[in-house]
């Protein structure tokens, strides 16, 4: 039985991260991130790890669990070695992204130290010309780590360490069957951490036949947010986040706001563009200097500045009561992050707003922040051009409201306006509206319906074709997509399962967007929703598989490829549906990155180990 180092207190006895023996180039690392204490997982974590000893964490996503065993990995890697020292598992191709760049991070002074990410729809070159040159850490889905496995192209002979992250999840997924077997296939004397939110007893049977007298640690994040803030998110597209962040922007009645992203470029980028729309916003982030940062944190307080654009390094210690709303342009992947972040609002008793973008792929994120937090999270809508002229016709009623109370001005106006009325025979209402015109210049006050932005969420941009509206032009399917052609196929060594990766990816497109697909010789057919936005279209254009640009276009079925061609796609072309038929191959690029268009694995032979 595992020891339990008890889950009471969760603060830690230690408090800084070099009394937990980190040293050297991670203990850098974790000093230039901002990191001053450690977390509770990773005070009674890391030490642990570092003394060799096998590990089982309870403990929420959230917690700082990455770092509670990538630090000691780094901290013990031998640089000279070429076959992968450490494997992590995690269950979707999202969380070993995400980890593989907590990874990169935390190694940021440490030269040499190679980490690749190993997952369902990455095309699979990448991958060998990575593990042939070496790499010391591998962070993958298990299908995907099955698939190099049973190619023989993934040695796990030299494996010290191996982390199974969320391992509840993994097993919820169907990976049990790979995660054990992947297991079996590493030396018996690496050492094991298990990480998961709770412990069933799959997860508990798997911990007693894996893992060596493991010290079973139990952690509760600190996870609740303050009852005066309202969490609201709006499901959106990568794409459309700017133009949803100005239509928020408008509505919403604020005094300041802070909007929240992911890196320090994306923090100028934001900025630069809200203030191209007229919104006075600035960006902090980790690379602008003590004395400007207090300059600008001093004009969010004063009034000067009402949108500060900021990284969650930059963002930390400010307190600003005037604060009223927190937008998580880019959700974070953990909910501790998610709960400093709101924490900027609702200071000192008072209401706050708290608004988070999700793209349809990070849906998970937003489960685990409910899950975590105990509170959910209500769905809005983006608001309307009708929204937007409302707000704007109240601020206009205000401003002239406002206008009326400064009797002394209006009186001389006054004059000068009876003046141009008897002497033009305008009416005052004209000349109102005129001088109107004039105080607002180019710009329009109200929105035409005819000019709205493209910012409507996937499921907006997926209706019925119009009845009064030219059909989208390419070949119609009779399920509503439109057949688009790539210029990529198999002279390119590419498979179905990388076209949807890559376009899933990119176009932030779920498994239900994808029809049928046909890979030829040098060209590839792709089913699509025909409502695709133009945003969304230009960035796959400029998408490469491969190392190809693939070109993406709408495929108009000419004469040419009705001949000879047609024949191609309908003989030799390698079919994928997203839908499984019955007796045919079914995909597994969604939730077990897996699919190979091979069909259904044959069960393995042989007990297992």
């Amino acid at each position: 039985m595992p020891h339990d180092s008890g889950s009471a207190p969760d603060a830690a006895v230690t408090t800084t991260f070099a009394d937990l023996g980190l040293d050297g180039a991670v203990l850098q690392a974790v000093r230039d991130l901002g990191y001053e204490t450690p977390s509770p997982i990773q005070a009674r974590t890391i030490p642990t790890l570092l003394s060799g000893r096998d590990v089982v964490g309870l403990a929420q996503t959230g917690t700082g669990k990455t770092a509670a065993f990538a630090l000691p990995i780094l901290a013990r890697l031998d640089r000279d070695q070429k076959a992968p020292q450490a494997l992590v598992l995690a269950p979707t191709r999202e969380l070993a992204l995400q980890v593989c760049e907590a990874f990169e991070r935390y190694a940021a002074h440490s030269d040499g130290v190679r980490v690749l990410p190993v997952y369902g729809g990455q095309a699979y070159g990448v991958q060998l010309s990575a593990l042939r040159r070496g790499v010391h850490v591998v962070v993958g889905t298990p299908g995907r780590i099955m698939d190099h496995l049973d190619r023989g192209t993934l040695d796990l002979s030299e494996l010290k360490y191996v982390v199974l992250d969320e391992a509840d999840e993994m097993l919820r997924m169907g990976f049990a069957e790979d995660v054990e077997t992947i297991l079996g296939a590493t030396p018996e004397d690496k050492q094991v951490a298990l990480f998961s939110a709770t412990m069933p007893a799959q997860i508990r049977r798997l911990s007693q036949r894996y893992l060596r007298d493991p010290e079973e640690v139990t952690v509760k994040g600190k996870t609740s947010t303050s009852s005066t803030i309202t969490q609201r998110y709006l499901v959106v597209s990568y794409q459309q986040k700017l133009d949803a962040l100005s239509r928020i922007l408008e509505v919403e009645n604020f005094e300041a706001v802070i909007v929240f992203t992911r890196t320090k470029n994306e923090t100028e980028q934001v900025a630069e563009r809200l203030r191209a729309r007229g919104f006075g916003a600035a960006a902090i982030n980790g690379d602008v200097v003590q004395q400007q940062r207090e300059r600008l944190v001093q004009q969010l307080k004063d009034g000067t500045l009402d949108v500060l654009v900021a990284t969650d390094v930059a963002a930390r210690g400010l307190d600003v009561e005037r604060i009223t709303h927190v937008v998580n342009y880019d959700i974070p992947v953990d909910t501790e992050s998610y709960v400093h972040r709101v924490g900027r609002t609702g200071r000192a008793g008072r209401s706050g707003d708290a608004i988070s973008f999700i793209t349809p792929r990070e849906r998970r994120l937003l489960g685990a922040i409910e899950k975590a937090t105990r509170q959910p999270l209500t769905q809005m809508q983006l608001p309307t051009v009708d929204d937007i002229n409302a707000t704007r016709l109240s601020r206009f009623d205000d401003s002239i409201t406002a206008a009326l109370a400064e009797t002394d001005r209006i009186s001389r106006f006054r004059d000068i306006i009876n003046h141009y009325v008897e002497h033009n025979d305008v009416p005052e209402a004209d000349v109102a509206a005129a001088l109107a015109v004039v105080a607002q210049g180019e710009t329009p006050l109200l929105l035409d319906e005819a000019d709205e932005m493209q910012a409507a969420t996937f499921r907006e941009d997926k209706r019925k074709p119009r009845e009064d509206g030219p059909a989208a032009p390419g070949r119609r399917t009779s399920n509503g997509r439109v057949t688009y052609r790539i210029e990529v196929g198999r002279r390119h060594m590419v498979e179905p399962r990388q076209i949807v990766g890559a376009i899933a990816n990119e176009g932030g497109l779920g498994r239900d967007d994808f029809g049928a697909i046909k890979v030829n010789s040098t060209f590839s057919l792709v089913e699509l929703p025909e409502n695709l936005p133009k945003a969304v279209l230009d960035k796959l254009s400029r998408t490469r598989i491969s190392g190809q640009l693939i070109e993406l276009k709408v495929d108009k079925g000419t004469r040419a490829q009705s001949g000879r061609a047609g024949k191609d796609r309908r003989d030799s072309g390698d079919r994928y549906d997203s839908k499984p038929r019955k007796g045919g191959p079914r995909d597994r690029f969604d939730g077990k990155d897996r699919f190979d268009g091979k069909g259904p694995r044959k069960p393995r032979q042989g007990p297992r180990h």
